[in-house]
């Protein structure tokens, strides 16, 4: 139970302070805000940075992905752009609302290269099963659009996710909007909706 307890509270504060502070703060400094005196707990409960990230997003997905997998089950079409990104976004948002002091969104801004949440390879994982269906019907959405143009704004999706939920979260935390606002999260969903289907404009 001990070392279940510490490995937790690593977690939170490496969550925590990677979204305040970067990728690269000092694993010492994760350690102490975490209650933790020896400087090599990290390395001794995930074995180096990279494992801890991957523990926290392993942690979030186990969450995500049930809830995820509910709103593609009532989702109108397959390839309704809308529900797609409902259903990937509103978790998301859900998460920040039971708990305010989250902090999720910004230290997924904070690692968007990270193979945890950037490796292709990821989407064959039973843990990502609703965002390998939401991709995939995404991608037929939007078959319209050049096989280039298309492929490079579903690469871009996640920047332009990671960037407005981070912001949302920063407006949450200073007290602009209210955490459950929905028209707020709606509003962002248009917006990421409209990045991703925006008309092409003719090269002049």
């Amino acid at each position: 139970m001990e070392a279940r307890s510490a490995r937790e509270r690593l977690m939170a504060a490496g969550e925590r302070l990677i979204a305040e502070r970067g990728y690269l703060v000092p694993l010492r400094d994760i350690a102490a805000a975490a209650g933790q005196r020896n400087n090599s707990a990290i390395p001794y409960h995930f074995g180096s940075r990279d494992g801890l990230v991957e523990a926290v997003v392993a942690q979030r997905l186990a969450t995500l992905e049930v809830r995820r997998l509910e709103l593609l089950a009532q989702r109108p079409a397959p390839d309704d752009v809308h529900a797609l990104l409902d259903a990937l976004v509103i978790p998301m948002f859900e998460l920040g609302a039971s708990d305010e002091t989250s902090c999720y969104a910004r230290f997924l801004e904070q690692i968007r290269t990270h193979p945890a949440v950037s490796d292709a390879a990821n989407l064959a994982s039973d843990e990502r099963t609703s965002v390998r269906v939401i991709v995939g019907g995404l991608d037929h959405a939007l078959s319209d659009l050049p096989p280039r143009l298309r492929h490079w704004r579903l690469r871009s999706l996640t920047t332009v996710l990671f960037s407005l939920l981070a912001d949302h979260e920063r407006a949450v935390e200073a007290g602009r909007v209210g955490a459950d606002d929905r028209a707020a999260w709606a509003e962002i969903i248009d917006m990421i909706a409209g990045t991703l289907t925006a008309p092409v404009t003719a090269h002049r």
